[in-house]
């Protein structure tokens, strides 16, 4: 039966008031989906699949984490989930998006709280399988299908896969190679560098190859 958002608020206020002498469910919780995350990926991992292992409403779940990707991030100790990030700078005039996203990322990379937690999270999709697995799922679900769905077109899978591919690479280059020039240019003139490149993936006409 489905519920409307009166049921699901008053669920999550009732369920937080019986869980209030269990100060650790929230804890609970996270290991619960940290651990569902890496072993089964983060397409198969749902709000309720948690809720049911953890003994709560999966209102609860919704109420301290608002979505699967808040989930996700705060499993991970993310203060800023790269997947919310994007979903956040979209929004607005279609020729400035690249620029909006690109700061977006710089920005959360930059920050010296959340950017050493990027940092461990990038280190460990390149160790270990399972997370990458997982990670990668993340992307092409939260990040790139989000993406192709605002740029529109029958190309727009493709642009927008190189798009991430491409803002991966800069991300790479710049905090984890730390690979000069790029990791010393502001964010100012970083932007300035790459967007013209990055608009012209998304927006610019692709050419017909010329016969030889």
């Amino acid at each position: 039966m489905l519920m409307n958002n009166g049921d699901v608020t008053e669920g999550a206020v009732r369920t937080r008031g019986r869980r209030a002498g269990s100060p650790d469910t929230r804890g609970r919780v996270l290991e619960i989906a940290r651990r569902r995350f890496l072993a089964d990926g983060y397409r198969a991992v749902t709000l309720r699949s948690v809720a049911t292992e953890a003994g709560v409403d999966v209102a609860l779940i919704s109420y301290f984490f608002g979505s699967k990707r808040g989930l996700f991030g705060a499993a991970l100790g993310l203060a800023a989930n790269p997947a919310d990030l994007l979903r956040l700078a979209l929004p607005g005039d279609r020729a400035t998006m690249p620029e909006r996203v690109l700061r977006t990322l710089v920005t959360a990379w930059d920050d010296p709280e959340n950017g050493p937690r990027l940092r461990v999270l990038a280190t460990t999709v390149v160790q270990e399988p399972e997370f990458a697995r997982m990670f990668r799922e993340l992307v092409q679900r939260e990040m790139t299908e989000q993406m192709a769905q605002y740029i529109g077109g029958a190309d727009a899978p493709a642009r927008a896969a190189v798009f991430t591919t491409q803002l991966a690479g800069v991300i790479f280059a710049r905090y984890l190679l730390r690979l000069e020039p790029i990791a010393s240019l502001s964010a100012d003139e970083l932007v300035r560098h790459l967007v013209p490149g990055l608009r012209a993936v998304l927006y610019a006409p692709v050419g017909v190859p010329r016969r030889r």
